[in-house]
């Protein structure tokens, strides 16, 4: 059996996903052949692997981290929501159905413990290392029962745990010490210590602190992280953005060009896969904004409807709002749009849901000659071709069937004037393929924007994994955080009471 860890947080996004992105890389440069597990997400920001399986987008960017391609044993079970109360339920990357929060958490999610637990030991039996990441908080006490990502994983699968928390929201030592105080004595028994994220500051003023903690709860702090910009991954939860703030990777670098490139992305209820807007933000001279309003389409050069877990929801929005008519307008204008997935089926003429919203026939705003249909099996593809004269890569996820009945051909979808929609997530990190669709919309919007030459998103994405790795290696005490990874949580830990209630 295989060294293993589980990363635990305070509550959600307090690193996790990061820190979990961070040891593997650390392990990996190490020559460690490691794999990230996490073993149910909740997200509608996903990645099709290879064998065509649909997973978070944060294991397989973690599995990028590890130096080794994606598969379903990384992350078996996948909640999309489709609403306040329900969600889609993926298991070993293919959906099985929807279900409501209360008949999930009721008895659907302990009976997946011992699948997870099977992908777990599979993983582990390939693997010098396998780093696990939790959901939430541990200390969810009401959900404690069902658990199968957090402590019922670390008991299933006798995993030492490690706590993470961000220290930048303020109450850190009180996280701390109330998760461990609200486990029972078996879980609080594989709790071997703490990690500080996103400290800012000098480290000798927080060392007092770190050493009570250990004289209350019996147990060490394996690092202080600092804070650093731009290191977010392919987060599960939320997005990396206020509603209507800025992307936050927006590369600082000046444009090529005389002029910089707007480009305003609509943010639509049930929005997924947000990063597929990255690849444009980390353009020098390209900045990237989530919209709400139709004012903020004025001085965009390109406008982007992206993908969505509701498609006829979406549209119901745009309309309520007032952007799907200036989304027609620009369109009139022969100004550019670009719809990706669900928002490639809101710009046709028709849609036909029984399946996602069950609002049968719905009119779509009539953009493109394009007429969708949902099927109930879902469509998850890794395609690739060529578009604009450059080779494109992407991958598919989506219910919508969509019938092409003109328009000039673009990747699966098609164009119409300066009206472009496809179903490719992902399309945009082909850096040539990217290159010639900015330079199209820098002509059609009249900008003197120049695509930088050199810009490789593949190669950012590595130097951001890099980082990841040095915050770890620097930051982090390494030689016992493997000593935890290959030894387990050290025996003769302290209970702290009053431990988790009956």
């Amino acid at each position: 059996m295989s060294g293993g860890l589980l990363v635990a947080g305070t509550t959600s996004d307090a690193g996790k996903s990061v820190v979990t992105a961070g040891i593997c890389r650390w392990l990996a440069r190490r020559g460690v052949k490691v794999a990230p597990f996490k073993a149910q997400n909740m997200s509608l920001n996903s990645f099709v692997t290879r064998e065509g399986a649909e997973i978070g987008r944060a294991q397989a960017m973690q599995a990028q981290a590890c130096r080794i391609e994606p598969t379903a044993l990384m992350n078996p079970v996948l909640l999309k929501p489709g609403g306040e109360q329900s969600s889609q339920v993926v298991l070993l990357g293919r959906p099985v159905g929807e279900m409501s929060a209360r008949g999930y958490h009721g008895g659907r999610q302990r009976r997946l413990l011992g699948t997870v637990l099977d992908c777990l030991a599979e993983l582990r039996r390939t693997y010098d290392a396998v780093i696990c990441e939790g959901a939430g908080s541990p200390a969810e006490i009401n959900l404690r029962r069902t658990d199968i990502v957090n402590m019922g994983i670390a008991r299933g699968a006798r995993l030492p745990v490690l706590v993470v928390g961000d220290i930048d929201r303020g109450g850190v030592f009180a996280s701390f010490f109330g998760t461990l105080a609200l486990l029972a004595p078996e879980d609080q028994e594989l709790v071997a210590g703490f990690l500080v994220n996103k400290f800012r500051g000098d480290v000798s003023l927080l060392e007092p602190g770190l050493d009570m903690l250990r004289d209350l709860t019996g147990r060490r702090t394996y690092g202080v992280l600092p804070f650093r910009h731009g290191l977010g991954i392919d987060e599960e939860d939320g997005l990396r953005v206020s509603l209507r703030g800025a992307v936050r990777e927006s590369a600082v670098a000046p444009p090529v060009g005389e002029d910089v490139l707007r480009v305003a992305v609509c943010a639509i209820p049930l929005m997924s896969n947000f990063t597929d807007v990255d690849a444009l933000a980390a353009e020098p001279g390209v900045v990237v904004r989530f919209v709400d309003r139709p004012e903020e389409l004025a001085d965009a050069d390109l406008v982007i409807v992206p993908g969505t877990r509701g498609t006829v929801r979406a549209l119901e929005w745009l309309r309520a709002r007032g952007l799907a008519d200036a989304l027609v307008r620009r369109a009139a204008s022969q100004r550019p749009v670009l719809g990706i997935c669900g928002g490639f089926q809101i710009l046709g003429e028709h849609i036909e849901d029984e399946v996602e919203s069950r609002a049968g026939a719905v009119a779509g705003l009539g953009l493109l000659p394009v007429r969708v249909r949902f099927a109930r099996e879902k469509t998850l593809a890794r395609p690739a071709g060529r578009a604009l004269g450059e080779p494109v890569e992407g991958y598919e996820i989506h219910h919508g069937v969509a019938s092409v009945e003109g328009g000039e051909p673009f990747l699966d979808g098609c164009r119409s004037g300066q009206t472009w929609g496809t179903h490719w997530h992902g399309s945009l990190e082909s850096d040539r393929f990217r290159r010639a669709f900015l330079r199209e919309v820098a002509a059609a919007a009249g900008r003197r924007f120049v695509p930088a030459p050199d810009t490789s998103f593949a190669a950012l994405r590595e130097e951001q994994l890099d980082r990841l790795g040095d915050l770890i290696e620097q930051h982090a005490d390494t030689d016992a955080l493997w000593r935890l990874i290959e030894s387990g949580a050290p025996q003769g830990l302290p209970f702290i009471p009053p431990g988790a209630p009956a």
